[in-house]
C-alpha cells in the first residue's frame, strides 16, 4: 500500500480524536485556550488521551524519554515505511533537502540560526563532541564540573585529563540550595583555581531536577575567560526560558524527552563565531561548518523527520501551559510531603530552581542499596515506578519525574505511599 502525505495527516488528526472518543475524555477543540490552566484536569486529560502508556504501573520515570503522543507516532511509522520503501532512491535525492528543513525549524524553534546546530542522535553524542572537541585548554589548564551533572559528561570531563593534559575539578552543589547560594558556589570554584579554562553546566539536572541560574553562572564564567559547555538535555521543553537570552556558545539537547520525538533525535548548537573553538570530528574532513563537527553515520532518517510532527503536537499546547502543568504536577506532591518527617525533597521551594522533575532522599538512607530498595517498595507494594540516582555529593536519591499523562491522582498516590513508608523504612 502506498502511503502519501495526506495518508500521513489523516492518521495524524484521527488517533487522537478516536483516542478521546474510546477514553470519554474532553475533546482538546472543545476547551478555550484560557482553560489550559495547569489545575485544568478537564483540559489536561484530554492531553492524556494522545498517549499510550501502559497503565500496569503508575509511570513516574518519564525522564528517561518522553513517548510519542499518538500523532507522532502515526506520522512516524509513516515514514518509516517510506524510507524502507524508497530507500536510497530517497535518500540520495530528496531526504537532504527535508532533513535541512527540519534542522530549520528546529533552529526557529530555539531562536537561533540554522547554521549554529546540526542534528544528532541524543544530547550524549551532542555534549560528547563539544567536551573532546574543545580546543582551547592546553596542558596544566583545569576544567570544572559537579556531582549533579549527568554521567557520560562527567566521564567526558574526566577523560580531558589524559587527552589534554589538564587537571580536573568536581564541586559538590549545596543540598539544600538557593538561588544565591549556586552561584556562590561556582564562583568560590572559579576563584579557587584561576587555571580553569572551562566548565560543564547542567541546566536542569537529570540526577534532582535541580536548575541552575545559568545566565548568571554563564556570565561570571565568561568575565573570568572560562567557556560554559551546557548540557541542556531536560531543561528545553520543560521550561519555557529563551535560550538566546542565557548567553550560551555551547550546548547539546534532546529533543526525544520533553518534545516527545522519535528515539534516537537531539542536537548540539554552537554560538555564530565560536565553531573554531570545537574540533571537526575525526570521521570528518576539516570544514567551516558545524556539520563537520558531528559524524553519525546511517541514522534512523525517519525519527529525524518525525520531529516536526512532535514540533506541531507541543505548539499545540503552548511551552507556557506545559511548564505550568509540570510544575503543578510537581508541587502536587511535594506539597504534601514536604513536611513529613525523615523525608527530605531535594529541590527548593524557589520557582527558579525547579519545574517537574524532583527527587527525595529517606533520611538516613543514603547508599545505592537503601534506595534500591525504596524504589522497589514503591513499585511492589503501591505499584508506583520511580528510579534511583546516584553520585549526588549527600547521597543516592529517588527521582519521580511527570509527563503530560500523570494526572494530580497519580501524584496524590506517591505522596500517600510516601506517608506510609517513610515511617516504615526509617524503623
Amino acid at each position: 500500500m502506498t502511503v502519501t502525505r495526506r495518508d500521513l495527516l489523516a492518521g495524524a488528526m484521527a488517533a487522537p480524536m478516536l483516542a478521546t472518543a474510546a477514553s470519554g475524555a474532553v475533546p482538546s477543540s472543545a476547551i478555550a485556550p484560557q482553560d489550559k490552566a495547569p489545575d485544568n484536569e478537564a483540559y489536561w486529560g484530554s492531553v492524556a488521551a494522545h498517549y499510550d502508556v501502559t497503565r500496569d504501573v503508575i509511570q513516574l520515570e518519564n525522564g528517561n524519554w518522553g513517548i510519542m503522543a499518538r500523532p507522532v507516532m502515526a506520522t512516524y511509522a509513516g515514514l518509516v515505511e517510506r524510507v524502507n520503501r524508497e530507500s536510497s532512491y530517497y535518500a540520495r535525492r530528496d531526504m537532504i533537502a527535508d532533513l535541512r528543513a527540519v534542522r530549520a525549524r528546529v533552529a526557529a524553534e530555539l531562536g537561533v540560526g540554522a547554521d549554529e546546530i546540526v542534528l544528532t542522535r541524543n544530547a550524549t553524542e551532542a555534549l560528547k563532541a563539544l567536551i573532546g572537541g574543545y580546543n582551547r585548554l592546553r596542558p596544566g589548564d583545569s576544567v570544572l564540573y559537579a556531582d549533579l551533572d549527568y554521567d557520560a559528561m562527567a566521564a567526558s570531563m574526566r577523560s580531558l585529563a589524559r587527552l589534554r593534559g589538564v587537571n580536573v575539578r568536581r564541586i559538590g552543589l549545596p543540598e539544600p540550595a538557593t538561588y544565591q547560594g549556586l552561584i556562590d558556589a561556582y564562583a568560590q570554584a572559579f576563584d579557587a583555581d584561576p587555571k580553569i579554562r572551562m566548565v560543564l553546566l547542567t541546566h536542569l539536572s537529570h540526577r534532582t531536577g535541580l536548575v541552575l541560574p545559568l545566565r548568571e553562572i554563564v556570565a561570571m564564567a565568561r568575565a573570568r575567560g572560562i567557556d560554559a559547555i551546557v548540557d541542556a538535555a531536560h531543561s528545553w521543553g520543560q521550561l519555557d526560558f529563551d535560550f538566546a537570552a542565557r548567553g550560551v556558545d555551547f550546548a547539546g539537547f534532546n529533543l526525544h524527552k520533553w518534545f516527545g520525538a522519535p528515539l534516537g533525535v537531539g542536537f548540539m548548537y554552537v554560538r555564530k563565531g565560536r565553531l573554531d573553538a570545537i574540533d571537526p570530528d575525526l570521521a570528518n574532513e576539516p570544514g567551516p561548518g558545524i556539520d563537520a563537527r558531528i559524524h553519525t553515520g546511517v541514522v534512523d532518517y525517519a525519527a529525524a523527520l518525525a520531529v516536526p510532527a512532535a514540533l506541531d503536537f507541543q505548539a499545540g499546547i503552548g511551552a507556557a501551559a506545559r511548564e505550568g502543568r509540570l510544575r503543578a504536577l510537581r508541587d502536587r506532591w511535594v506539597g504534601q510531603v514536604r513536611e513529613l518527617d525523615g523525608l527530605d525533597v531535594l529541590t527548593p521551594e524557589d520557582p527558579r530552581l525547579h519545574v517537574g522533575t524532583t527527587s527525595f532522599r529517606i533520611r538516613g538512607l543514603a547508599s545505592l542499596e537503601d534506595n534500591l530498595a525504596v524504589t522497589r517498595a514503591l513499585l511492589e507494594r503501591y505499584r508506583i515506578f520511580t528510579v534511583h540516582r546516584t553520585d549526588v555529593a549527600k547521597g543516592v536519591c529517588v527521582r519521580a519525574t511527570p509527563a503530560l499523562f500523570t494526572s494530580f491522582a497519580d501524584f496524590d498516590a506517591l505522596a500517600a505511599a510516601l506517608k506510609d513508608l517513610v515511617p516504615r523504612m526509617r524503623r
